[in-house]
């Protein structure tokens, strides 16, 4: 069995070096079109040439199924069309819905994306810009959690989302959070809440997000409310340290101390639902839960909650952009996006269209 395991291997190894040794060359291309290998050259990278000898180029590339090697072309070009995304993972539909539309935008300009989900660990994101580095993608985009600052280098293009780094010269692109953050508490005010409470479990490290928060206080003191808040700089054990909050303030009658939610993200408010709702509490009718994202099911469906909607599509292509700008050295330090509250279910609804 080994044996024929091998001769499968050795013949698969003999076929390929073959296709590779019969695959058509530039100079194929040119013959074939019956042109200088130069004018090949120039239409494989983009260099114009008269409009007879590109379609006649194009033409036999396309007959000839010729495959342009891209990194011999980075080589040259000093250019590879390559951007790197660097994201906590794909798993959470708003990093892979922002992926999604940093990849489309990036398509439309011709360059590729290399995707990077770094699990929110700082050694791990450190390795991907060398990584990148060495490979000499055209520039990054870096959605991290982690103090990295020091690492990036002047000499890559790089667009920060949401969080700040310790340098002068990256751009950020974010939503407006801070107005988020007041939107979501006066609409649970609005909609009836007297208590409105806040919940996170976030980076220590600052970012733009902070200000959700931030936010939140801002109304509270406009409304001469106090504040009633979870802030946590951990990921593990959210349950845990939900279900703490939640019996810390139950009352002997089953009341509870506020009536409604506003959550940092859609994620902790849907597990805040979810608990809650086990304790026999209903939602939207007992508390009110408003989350920040815009996460929705099934790609472009229903919220899982009521939320404060980043334009995610907007921010993709903004970063994009920002990145791609030949005009490195006027790039904006901070560009911020609206917001815009959104029901999904977890908030008293108050018309058919329940949009702010």
């Amino acid at each position: 069995m080994i044996d024929m395991y091998l001769l499968l291997f050795s013949r698969t190894l003999l076929i390929n070096k073959m296709k590779k040794q019969n695959a058509p060359t530039m100079k194929d291309v040119a013959k074939k079109a019956g042109v200088a290998l130069g004018t090949v050259s120039k239409v494989i990278n983009g260099i114009p040439v008269g409009e007879e000898y590109r379609l006649k180029v194009e033409e036999a590339i396309k007959e000839l199924n010729y495959e342009v090697n891209t990194y011999a072309r980075g080589l040259k070009t000093n250019r590879t069309n390559i951007i790197a995304l660097i994201i906590p993972d794909n798993i959470n539909p708003f990093f892979s819905t922002f992926a999604h539309y940093v990849e489309s935008a990036l398509y439309q300009e011709k360059y590729k994306l290399m995707l990077c989900c770094s699990d929110g660990i700082r050694e791990k994101e450190i390795e991907y810009l060398n990584l990148c580095s060495q490979n000499k993608v055209d520039g990054i985009i870096a959605l991290t959690y982690s103090d990295i600052g020091k690492y990036v280098s002047k000499t890559i293009p790089l667009v920060s989302f949401d969080r700040h780094f310790d340098n002068n010269f990256t751009p950020m692109v974010s939503s407006d959070n801070y107005m988020g953050g007041i939107m979501a508490t006066e609409k649970l005010l609005e909609l009836g809440c007297k208590r409105p409470a806040f919940i996170r479990f976030s980076s220590s490290i600052p970012g733009e997000a902070d200000k959700r928060k931030d936010g939140y206080f801002a109304a509270c003191q406009k409304h001469n409310i106090t504040p009633i808040f979870l802030d946590k700089n951990v990921y593990d054990n959210v349950e845990k340290e939900l279900q703490a909050f939640i019996y810390e303030h139950e009352n002997p009658d089953h009341t509870l101390d506020f009536d409604g939610i506003f959550s940092n993200t859609d994620l902790h408010a849907f597990k805040a639902k979810k608990i809650l709702e086990s304790k026999g509490y209903r939602i939207p009718e007992d508390v009110q839960i408003i989350g920040f994202d815009g996460i929705r099911q099934f790609g472009q469906e229903e919220l899982f909650v009521s939320s404060i909607c980043q334009p995610i599509k907007e921010l993709a292509n903004t970063c994009v952009s920002i990145l791609l700008s030949n005009e490195q050295d006027t790039r904006p330090t901070l560009t911020l996006l609206p917001v815009k509250y959104e029901f999904g279910g977890t908030t008293k609804r108050e018309k058919e269209n329940d949009y702010v």
